[in-house]
């Protein structure tokens, strides 16, 4: 989580002038907007190590520095109204968390520097040409995996569910990086003889839907893709899992993932 962090800070730094001395860092505070889906214990910890990054460098929220938090509380849409508010505040750089929130940030601003954090494929997702040569105004850490990183998760509850054949994805539409992730997870499924069957949730509200619709499927394990949401709601999907004897897959560890 700390190494999220620090390159975070090391992209924000390259946006800001050098505070050099007192006497510059009096002359103007910068200001920082940082938007994101939901707000979750992982949010918190790649916050908190962004703060600490900011610190080493001397940049001091209410000394030569203010950052503006705006959280969308799992409503992907409204992100663009706050990243318009953002843009409308005049931040000096925006640090986007997540795919939807660096879509909002793009849409937003063609000019402020756009610092993007958890990003799975930022070239898939439009918001950058390549990851070695990104142009415009968008950089950031990518959480790049793909069809590697799916393959060996099917692979590996195929160890863990000998026999299986048939999987739940649980997926969020409103993701914009879901629809890359599905292709990739059925190219993996197909290599490795499983079928998959799509299941949505835009909110927790339609968990229990979704699960009453995977247990009609007579599937016997779910994969549950990458999503600030459902990172937020991990405690109670993997209840929903357990409660109906669902071997599950999940894409990040909770302390790693930053919405």
């Amino acid at each position: 989580m700390r190494r999220i962090g620090l390159a975070v800070v090391l992209a924000v730094s390259l946006a800001l002038a050098p505070p050099l001395a007192a006497a510059q860092q009096a002359e103007k505070v910068y200001r920082l907007g940082f938007l994101s889906s939901i707000w979750s214990t992982a949010t918190s910890q790649v916050v908190a190590a962004f703060r600490q990054g900011l610190r080493e460098l001397a940049w001091v929220e209410g000394q030569n520095i203010v950052i503006e938090y705006r959280w969308a509380e799992g409503r992907s849409d409204r992100l663009p109204d706050l990243a318009a508010e953002l843009v409308g505040l005049r931040v000096d750089v925006l640090v986007a968390s997540g795919a939807a929130a660096t879509r909002a940030a793009k849409e937003a601003t063609t000019t402020i520097p756009i610092v993007a954090v958890a990003v799975q494929d930022p070239v898939a997702l439009g918001s950058v040409q390549s990851l070695g040569r990104p142009g415009g105004n968008i950089t950031g850490p990518t959480l790049t995996g793909g069809l590697a990183i799916v393959g060996k998760q099917l692979e590996l509850l195929k160890e863990t569910v000998p026999g299986v054949s048939r999987v739940a994805v649980l997926w969020n539409p409103a993701n914009p990086m879901h629809l890359q992730h599905l292709k990739d997870t059925e190219i993996a499924a197909r290599s490795l003889n499983v079928q998959l069957q799509r299941v949505e949730a835009r909110s927790a509200d339609e968990f229990d839907r979704a699960f009453s619709k995977i247990i009609r499927g007579r599937v016997k394990a779910l994969l549950v893709s990458e999503d600030p949401m459902f990172v937020a709601q991990g405690t109670r999907l993997a209840d929903l899992a357990a409660r109906n004897r669902l071997p599950a897959m999940y894409g990040l560890r909770r302390r790693e993932a930053a919405n």
